[in-house]
C-alpha cells in the first residue's frame, strides 16, 4: 500500500495542485486537516479535495473554527482575520462538508494512524520531548502521522530510547521503518510551510517497503500571494509564503 500524506493546505490552491500533479500512483490519500484558513481559495481547495478517490480525511483546528464548530478566541489576530474572511467566503455546501469531517486520531491499518495535532488531543502542538513522549504513550500504531506545526519532523522510539530522525529536509528525505521501533512523523505543510523552505511539503508512506518519504515541490508562490492580496487578506499572509515562515 502506498499512501499520499497531505496536511495543512490552508486554502492554497496552487500548492495543492502542484502536489497532486507530482504525486501520482497512490493507493490511498490521507488528509490530516486544516484545509482552510490563511489562503484565498477555500472553496476551490475543498472542491478539489472532494474529488479525490480513496481518501481518509480528518479535521484541523482551522476547519473547526471556519465552520463555526469553535470560536476564534484561541486564534492570533492574523489567523482570526483570515478565518473570519474564510467563514464568510465558504459556500454552504462546503461549509457543511468541512464541518462534518471526523476528528483524529484515526487508525488506518495495522501500521498507520493519523491525527492533526497529536494522538492525545487534536489541537495540541507537538513541539518538545514531553509532547513527543505523550504522543507515543497515546498512540496505537507503529507509525503515527501528524500535522499542525507546519514543520517536517520525525521521532523514533525503540524500547525506552527516544531519538529525533533527521530533521527531514531537502527535496526528498526517506525514513526507514524498522521492526520493533515506533515512529512519529510530520510530513510538513502543503500550503503554509514554516521551516524556512517555501516549497510545498507532502509525504509518501510505502507499507511494503516500510518507508516514509518527505517530499518538497515548487509551486506558483507569486500567484498564491496575488490572490491573498486581491482578497484583502493581511499582507503578511502573502509575504510569509515566499520565505516559508
Amino acid at each position: 500500500m502506498r499512501y499520499l500524506v497531505i496536511s495543512d493546505i490552508h486554502a492554497n490552491l496552487e500548492a495543492l495542485q502542484a502536489v497532486l500533479a507530482e504525486a501520482v500512483g497512490f493507493d490511498h490519500t490521507l488528509v490530516l486537516g486544516d484545509m482552510i484558513g490563511y489562503g484565498a481559495d477555500p472553496n476551490a481547495v475543498v472542491d478539489r479535495l472532494r474529488q479525490i478517490e480513496r481518501v481518509t480525511f480528518i479535521r484541523g483546528n482551522h476547519d473547526k473554527v471556519g465552520t463555526g464548530l469553535e470560536t476564534v478566541s484561541g486564534f492570533n489576530h492574523l489567523a482570526r482575520q483570515a478565518i473570519q474572511w474564510t467563514a464568510a467566503s465558504l459556500t454552504e455546501g462546503n461549509r457543511s462538508w468541512v464541518a462534518a469531517l471526523p476528528r483524529g486520531p484515526v487508525q488506518i491499518d495495522d501500521l498507520v494512524e493519523i491525527c492533526h495535532g497529536s494522538p492525545f488531543d487534536e489541537d495540541v502542538y507537538i513541539f518538545d520531548e514531553l509532547d513527543v513522549r505523550q504522543a507515543f504513550t497515546s498512540g496505537h500504531r507503529p507509525l503515527c502521522l501528524f500535522g499542525h506545526t507546519h514543520v517536517p519532523a520525525a521521532f523514533s522510539l525503540a524500547a525506552a530510547t527516544l531519538q529525533p530522525v533527521g530533521p527531514p529536509r531537502g527535496t526528498r528525505f526517506e525514513i526507514p521503518l524498522h521492526a520493533g521501533t515506533r515512529y512519529l512523523v510530520n510530513c510538513g505543510a502543503v500550503g503554509q510551510p514554516r521551516d524556512g523552505d517555501p516549497r510545498a511539503a507532502y509525504g509518501v508512506v510505502d507499507t511494503s517497503a516500510r518507508t516514509v518519504t518527505v517530499v518538497r515541490v515548487e509551486y506558483d508562490v507569486p500567484l498564491a500571494q496575488a490572490k491573498i492580496l486581491a482578497a484583502g487578506l493581511p499582507e503578511v499572509l502573502a509575504q510569509r509564503l515566499a520565505i516559508g515562515r
